[in-house]
């Protein structure tokens, strides 16, 4: 089976993308896994082999390497327990009915743990210290810049009760959701290394190729990232239509997955799991693995076409889909992105299923191809997702709603209306409240896409997310990328919307002040009460239903979107200065003419008082 992307094309664009690591100014690491693992499904331990080949495209000489021991947090008294006990609201999968910690009532089988046994460099035993969930390698020999380096290492590993994301039997009796599983080297780049503690929230990986070979007991079936390389032995629905499967002698199956060019690796298991599978046209092969359950078989069947469906929208709207598979998998605890597959709770209505599965599979693009660090810009992979994904859902679910972002604006106003609001910059683990976090990830990241299409235009809006997609995938892009993007396409300076929106707490607040007769024209006094500047669309209404609209642009803007309601006339005003906290503007018709003035007809200006947003003329 190929297990390269599709065409010459991308090919060269990764080649293009080594070269730049080399000699441009950016530069990205690479590491590729050979694994070998065996899983005991009797006591859920488990023990592995990896050989990781480590490319330092970096212009620094390297004398220590991290790795990340993620299950490590599944014990009590770990930093995840800690958190989980002090937080004011904490996650209710990880707490009992009273709030209290599940990882602190661990037992010690029930816990998860992920030791490394042994570990050389290059043949060379090396020192390395177990830090919790972080793993320290004082390296034998440096790495040079350009320089690559081969790590050796044994371990063994206890796969947690299920609390969060990862772990054995979960709620719904999934055997197996096997994320974070292993010894996971850390990111290092221009800002230096990311051995962040797991303390439940996000992550972040090294670009590169895995080949993976699992044994498992042979009743087990497993979906999740790679392509199957024995799917003649394996079977369990990976076989060739019509064709015989090979029997293999004992009690195990040794499955060998191979993933080229991602920063992660998920596989789930069980023995109960229906396995289907769906041709996208012109696209990846889809597999379904989930429980044999009579009570949702109705509704993972009914959610195989429209996947199909999801997966062409995100294609057509942000840019093509690069590999050849996607596997949706019911396991884990609710709903979280791997490469090339997702874990989804399935025991769902059926809206909440499509919903799920849309949201995890956008995230197929913003995170696994468009890579940020999410510790630290969770809003631009939380945030964007949401943005496309609630796209999709009014489109292939035809929820049909004028503003299908209106939940994302009543969730960002609840946030600032708390008094609780954190900026966006705060780092994933850093809220104080899980409230606050989602809310600036999910609701005010999606608002940043949905605000900069009311800023630049829709058109302008879209052809920013695909440009965006086309410069920055197979890579790590931070905010200003996004935020350039956008000015290249719109030929705007929009500085001042990424410092505003992302870095600071500042609001967007104007209000009508005025509107009054001025030598039988009309006048209309507006006034700027929040920090955050923004240009201003303003609708007047007439007594004869006709409309007019006008157009405020905002001077350090440096340009002007076009007209967004092409079937009404605009009238483009002078520019509003920030510092200028009062505008006016004069209507060339008397004010008895005039039934209402409305600031942002479209609703799409994140406006935390609306209520002098309008202007009726009463008689």
């Amino acid at each position: 089976m190929k297990y390269f992307f599709k065409g010459i094309a991308a090919v060269m664009l990764l080649l293009s993308q080594a070269a730049i690591a080399q000699n441009g100014s950016y530069w990205q690491q690479h590491v590729d896994y050979n694994m070998e693992v065996d899983m005991n499904v009797e006591n859920f331990l488990y023990t592995g082999t990896q050989k990781l080949v480590y490319t330092n495209n970096s212009p620094d000489e390297l004398t220590r390497v991290y790795y990340h021991l993620f299950f490590n947090a599944f014990q009590p008294g770990s930093e995840m327990d800690m958190r989980l006990q002090s937080i004011p609201d904490p996650d209710g999968r990880m707490t009992d009915e009273e709030k209290n910690s599940r990882i602190a009532a661990l037992k010690e089988n029930e816990i998860g743990y992920l030791h490394a046994t042994s570990l050389t460099q290059d043949g060379v035993k090396v020192d390395f210290v177990e830090e919790e969930t972080i793993l320290v390698v004082e390296l034998a020999k440096p790495l040079p810049p350009g320089g690559k380096t081969t790590f050796e290492m044994e371990f063994k590993g206890q796969v947690p009760v299920q609390v969060r994301r990862s772990g054995r039997n979960s709620a719904e009796g999934v055997a197996l959701s096997m994320s974070q599983w292993y010894p996971k080297l850390a990111e290092y780049d221009f800002e230096g290394w990311h051995a962040d503690p797991y303390i439940a929230r996000e992550f972040q990986g090294v670009w590169g190729d895995f080949d993976v070979k699992l044994t498992i007991d042979k009743n087990y079936v497993v979906g999740g990232t790679g392509y199957l390389q024995n799917p003649q032995e394996i079977g369990h629905g990976y076989e060739a239509p019509g064709t015989k499967v090979k029997k293999q002698k004992g009690k195990t199956l040794t499955w060998h997955f191979k993933a080229p060019m991602v920063h992660d690796f998920m596989w789930a298991a069980d023995p109960e799991y229906i396995h289907d599978t769906l041709q996208v046209e012109n696209g990846p092969m889809l597999h379904f693995l989930y429980k044999d359950n009579k009570d949702i078989l109705d509704n993972w069947k009914k959610l195989q076409p429209k996947t199909a469906e999801f997966m062409k929208f995100f294609s057509k709207n942000i840019g093509e889909y690069p590999y050849e598979q996607y596997s949706v998998i019911q396991g884990g605890d609710g709903g979280m992105e791997y490469a090339m597959a997702t874990l989804i709770t399935g025991e769902r209505k059926f809206g909440s299923l499509a919903g799920v599965t849309a949201h995890e599979l956008a995230h197929s693009w913003f995170q696994h191809i468009l890579a940020t660090n999410e510790s630290k810009h969770e809003w631009m992979d939380e945030g964007f997702t949401t943005f496309i994904s609630t796209l999709a859902m009014n489109e292939v679910m035809e929820e049909n709603k004028e503003n299908p972002f209106e939940g994302s604006y009543k969730g960002y106003y609840s946030l600032v209306n708390s008094g609780k609001e954190q900026p966006q910059t705060t780092h994933a683990d850093r809220y104080d409240l899980n409230f606050a976090y989602g809310i600036a990830a999910y609701s005010k990241g999606s608002i940043f896409l949905s605000q900069l299409g009311y800023v630049i235009g829709q058109d302008k809006l879209m052809e920013t997310i695909h440009k965006y997609y086309e410069d920055f995938k197979f890579k790590h892009p931070v905010p200003n990328d996004i935020k350039r993007t956008a000015e290249k396409v719109s030929g705007m300076e929009l500085d001042w919307y990424l410092t505003d929106w992302t870095q600071t707490t500042n609001t967007i607040d104007y209000g009508i002040t005025e509107v009054k007769d001025n030598a039988g024209k009309t006048e209309v006094s507006m006034v700027r009460t929040g920090n955050m500047p923004m240009p201003l669309d303003i609708l007047v209404i007439y007594e004869d239903d006709t409309k007019e609209t006008f157009y405020a642009p905002l001077r350090m803007m440096r340009g002007e979107k076009e007209n967004p309601f092409p079937q009404i006339d605009r009238t483009v005003l002078e520019d509003w200065p920030w510092a200028q906290s009062n505008y006016s503007f004069t209507i060339n018709k008397p004010i008895a003419s005039i039934k209402a003035v409305v600031i942002d007809p479209s609703q799409l200006m994140a406006d935390i008082n609306q209520e002098d947003n309008v202007w009726q003329n009463i008689k």
